[in-house]
């Protein structure tokens, strides 16, 4: 699952340095990786849950992504502001306390039964997970010798993957195993089962609520150095020009808006898709076991990935991925049975280095714009609210199988951007 990158001046103040022994410190920090990670990917393990309950249309279930990474989009720039003024280790705090409120509010949810109840709990919990991302990556690089950051940062992302690899065991014993299999008779009794149904997340949810309240108390308490707190920049100091000038970054950054998309849109869709009698007739709590080899696919790829990256550039690596990307996809759209199950899965694999490439692609060359640069490509992650709920609109109006279309094209684009976009003419003065 996509990090945020480091906001602008979280970027820049991540350039101190702290020397010392941060042993501790460093293993609570992975601790918030491996969190964000299994909090996103249970998504994926709801979205087919929440559709069933409350009989949504393809489309109407997707807005769980909608609101989930719209958040990205609307809090990131807030929460790059908040932790500029309190810091990162007070920013942690901060997003651990709301993305427990956000977990908290999952028990009144299903209670009442309501979908937009969720929808709110769902933004919750994901501005939480933002301001996380924005204070506790560069706090990670923070924390150790500057020649280390970029191995401390690989071994803390490798502990995300896992999360989204161990969510989907975690969702289908708790919550999918829990569905009833037979339709109400009448609409007092469906009614009652939507109540039951909906009952069946609030364990789950209370306990991630209490790791995360844990989590929040250990970094209260913990004497860590006091960094993060920026400080104005003078008109000189922020330079003149701008980042948009830069062609290579604005593709960039359809670059990381399509990826985000298709990744987040294969995931959504993985579980309707594999129970489907043609492709893999599996029960949900059977289908969503299988969501672990997309991610974990990815978890592996991303190791693999950086050995070949040295030895081959980066922008061909990209389009490699991308092109077997567009071949998988179209096999799924296409086959039947594990043919189209296994191709679907494989894309993981293929999803592995997308995100850090494009992203590093984008900001080459940008120069006293990276900042700026770094900003746009965050806010950038919004398409993994607008490409599923768009894939959903595709799915009620063509079947499932077709509408994986929409993620094909998305590939498409990346292998260009790996081959050409990326190495746009760059400005002669910026």
């Amino acid at each position: 699952m996509a990090n945020a990158p480091l906001n602008a001046d979280a970027a820049e103040m991540g350039s101190v340095h702290q020397t010392g022994n941060f042993r501790f410190a460093l293993m609570a920090l992975t601790s918030l990786f491996f969190m964000w990670g299994f909090l996103t990917c249970l998504n994926d393990i709801l979205i087919p849950y929440l559709k069933n309950m409350f009989e949504l249309s393809y489309t109407q279930a997707m807005l769980v992504q909608f609101c989930f990474f719209g958040a990205y989009f609307i809090v990131s720039i807030p929460a790059g502001s908040l932790v500029g003024k309190i810091g990162y280790q007070k920013g942690i705090v901060t997003g651990l306390a709301i993305a427990c409120a956000g977990c908290l509010l999952f028990y009144p949810s299903a209670s009442y039964a309501s979908y937009w109840m969720f929808l709110s709990a769902f933004f919750v919990l994901a501005s939480g997970i933002t301001i996380l991302q924005v204070a506790a990556n560069p706090y990670v690089s923070a924390l150790g010798p500057a020649e280390t950051a970029s191995s401390r940062l690989t071994m803390t992302q490798a502990f995300n993957a896992l999360g989204t690899t161990v969510a989907p065991f975690f969702g289908s014993y708790l919550i999918l195993s829990n569905q009833p299999h037979e339709a109400a008779s009448s609409a007092a009794e469906s009614s009652i089962a939507a109540v039951h149904q909906a009952s069946t997340v609030q364990v789950p949810y209370l306990m991630l609520a209490g790791a995360l309240c844990v989590l929040a108390i250990i970094f209260f308490i913990l004497k860590l150095p006091v960094l993060g707190i920026s400080e104005q920049k003078t008109k000189q100091q922020k330079g003149t020009g701008s980042a948009w000038k830069y062609p290579h970054l604005v593709l960039g950054a359809v670059g990381i808006f399509v990826y985000v998309g298709a990744e987040v849109g294969i995931g959504s869709f993985l579980i309707n898709f594999l129970t489907q009698p043609d492709i893999g007739g599996f029960t949900e709590s059977q289908a969503a076991k299988y969501i672990a080899y997309y991610f974990g696919g990815a978890m592996v790829g991303r190791f693999i990935g950086a050995l070949v990256m040295q030895k081959i550039a980066a922008g061909k690596v990209l389009a490699f991925n991308a092109t077997c990307a567009v071949l998988l996809v179209a096999v799924a759209m296409l086959s039947e049975g594990t043919t189209a199950m296994w191709a679907l899965l494989l894309v993981g694999l293929c999803n592995s280095i997308m995100f850090p490439t494009i992203f590093s692609l984008a900001l080459t060359d940008l120069k006293q714009h990276t900042s700026q640069g770094s900003g746009v490509l965050c806010l950038a992650i919004v398409g993994g609210a607008i490409v599923p709920l768009l894939q959903g609109m595709l799915a009620d109006t063509f079947g499932i199988q077709l509408a994986f279309v929409l993620p094909l094209v998305c590939y498409a684009f990346i292998a260009y951007y790996g081959l050409v976009g990326s190495k746009a003419k760059r400005p002669e003065a910026a």
